[in-house]
């Protein structure tokens, strides 16, 4: 079994910077996926950014020039630097890892960002 442990989120005025990190623990596979993504209150779960085993990134439109996810060397942790946060920034971030065939996910961590 796998867990996703989430840390990092708070609450931040507009125009500051958060990192989150999601570090796995247990039966830990080799990764080929680690994303994060975001649920604000009355709305359905976003990709926020995702980092694929090749080094890949993708980034939704509305965090592109302003978050930057990255990942440990033994890829088991992944890491959303956030600057220039916004109050639409604000929702629940969740980390999300995937083997083949398996997805995992985070207990989740707070971002409030205040205007």
């Amino acid at each position: 079994q796998v867990q996703l442990v989430e840390s990092g989120g708070g609450l931040v005025q507009a125009g500051g910077s958060l990192r989150l990190s999601c570090a796995a623990s247990g039966s830990i596979f080799s990764f080929n996926y680690m994303g994060w993504y975001r649920q604000a209150p009355g709305k359905q779960r976003e990709l926020v950014a995702a980092i694929t085993s090749a080094g890949t990134t993708d980034y939704a439109d509305s965090v592109k020039g302003r978050f930057t996810i990255s990942r440990d060397n033994a890829k088991t942790t992944v890491y959303l630097q956030m600057n220039s946060l916004k109050p639409e920034d604000t929702a629940v971030y969740y980390c999300n890892f995937r083997t083949i065939g398996r997805f995992y996910w985070g207990q989740g961590t707070q971002v409030i960002v205040s205007s």
